[in-house]
């Protein structure tokens, strides 16, 4: 079904991938794996027949019989593409059920087939909707829905449990385990390759270093082995007992009156199914979005509602981490001077300045000056992230917000990512899936269902003591089960 056979893209400053090989079955599945940049969207986007401007690419890849090269695509529909990110493949402007139609009639397929295979409903309130309307689970879904209309052949899947619950990653597992095509899946979710996955190739440097049925089992070299057994370390507590962020009765067309306090120094994980709340609390506390009853208070003063009316300093003490980093970069502007302008805008700095702060901020997180120096496009998912991390970091904030921003991340990377964040004197409130990631970070973990505040108190409590049922199902325990002890 597939053939890879010494693949190499190069760009004029450096090779992307180097000497890549593998092969894949029918109705097989394989993942790649590896740090941020290590090529594996370079690879896999090869299938299609993409790759970035005026790279020159040798080697031999062959899909359901059809050879690929740049500007020689497989025929249409031969391949379908899950983006990491389904928000940049779905059209704003259109209707859910409009698109499918549209998708169905080109290509001869049933809409409410595809929409069983990817677990969405097709009644006609959902399919009135628009992406917007609909949570990141459902995006992710809706975009299988679309890849399955076009009976691809093969699925390329980049991160398609990235910033999903573990509802959710079970179902999203349970799709691409039936749907009866090959599947080349990019993960930095090690569990998932696990699951799913018949081989396994582990990149670094765009080369191959290990590959096979059993490597993330018993892997054999030293970067496979860093892989498998990355940790962060769990950091001392510093939190104090004064309440720094004060949220009473917030209420939005979403959320339903969460009052939640989040003290001074203290690692607050906010966790909770797709499409919950969880990051509609975060920005409006962050500013980004307004409410509609209750308050937020910032050392016992009220946070304005609009980011419009905040002051310079009210925005540079509470900041925000996106979870779709590349959406909040320019894609024109090289990445130290975005970074900057958070200086110079909040701070006050001259742009010489901010310019160096940005340099320091983001070789703190592993993002060298030549790096640094890119636009958007040159930097891989993961370096990205980090990127939006310095530039955060460089408003000096006291409130730290951070939106999924490990669930890109390999392991590798993420350890080091969270182990800067337990080292930063900040209060940190961390929205994510990972639950998992809350036992190693978290002082406290708040879970919010269907707008409302449904557990919250001392991360071992929750985690390990729920009493919601929701919570048990997030944490793996059935609902009838006794307590963990």
């Amino acid at each position: 079904m597939i053939e890879v056979d010494g693949l190499a893209v190069a760009v004029p400053a450096r090779p992307l991938v180097d000497g890549v090989s593998f092969t894949l079955p029918a109705a097989r599945t394989l993942a790649l794996v590896g740090a941020s940049g290590s090529g594996k969207t370079t690879t896999a986007l090869a299938l299609l027949g993409e790759h970035p401007p005026g790279a020159r690419v040798t080697g031999r890849v062959t899909v359901a019989g059809h050879q690929v090269a740049p500007g020689q695509p497989p025929p249409p529909g031969t391949v379908g593409f899950i983006p990491q990110h389904p928000s940049a493949a779905l059209n704003p402007v259109l209707r859910i059920g409009t698109v499918l139609r549209q998708l169905a009639v080109r290509h001869g397929t049933c809409v409410s087939e595809a929409l069983g295979k990817a677990r969405l409903p097709d009644d006609r309130d959902f399919l009135r909707r628009f992406p917007h309307q609909l949570s990141g689970g459902q995006q992710q879904r809706l975009v299988l829905a679309h890849t399955l209309l076009a009976k691809p052949s093969v699925i390329v899947a980049d991160e398609p449990t990235t910033g999903q619950d573990a509802i959710t990653r079970a179902e999203v597992a349970a799709e691409l385990s039936g749907l009866g095509v090959a599947v080349v899946l990019l993960t930095h979710d090690l569990g998932l390759a696990r699951e799913l996955a018949d081989h396994v190739v582990v990149l670094k440097d765009g080369r191959v270093v290990e590959s096979g049925p059993a490597v993330l089992d018993a892997p054999r070299s030293e970067y496979a082995r860093a892989l498998v057994t990355a940790r962060a370390r769990t950091a001392e507590t510093r939190m104090e007992p004064v309440p720094l962020l004060e949220i009473a009765a917030l209420g939005t067309e979403i959320l339903r009156e969460v009052t939640l306090d989040v003290a001074r120094g203290e690692r607050l994980v906010v966790v909770g199914r797709s499409g919950s709340g969880k990051t509609t609390l975060a920005r409006c506390v962050a500013g980004l979005r307004p409410w509609t009853s209750g308050t937020v208070r910032l050392a016992g003063r009220p946070l304005p509602r609009s980011p419009r009316r905040r002051s310079r300093a009210d925005l540079a003490r509470v900041q925000y981490a996106f979870q779709d980093a590349r959406a909040s970069f320019d894609p024109r502007r090289a990445v130290v001077e975005q970074v900057a302008r958070t200086a110079v805008r909040l701070r006050g700095l001259a742009v010489p300045a901010a310019r160096e702060d940005a340099f320091e901020s983001l070789a703190a997180l592993g993002l060298g000056r030549e790096a640094a120096r890119r636009r958007p496009d040159g930097l891989s998912g993961g370096e990205l992230q980090r990127a939006a991390l310095a530039r955060a970091l460089l408003a000096h904030p006291e409130v730290l917000i951070c939106d999924e921003i490990t669930s890109g991340l390999d392991p590798i990377t993420q350890e080091e990512v969270l182990n800067l964040l337990t080292d930063l004197d900040v209060t940190l409130i961390l929205i994510s899936h990972d639950l998992s990631l809350a036992a190693m970070i978290a002082d406290r973990v708040a879970v919010i269902h269907e707008g409302r505040l449904i557990e919250h108190g001392p991360a071992a409590q929750v985690l390990h003591r729920p009493l919601h049922p929701v919570t048990r199902a997030l944490t793996g325990l059935p609902e009838e089960s006794p307590f963990v002890p």
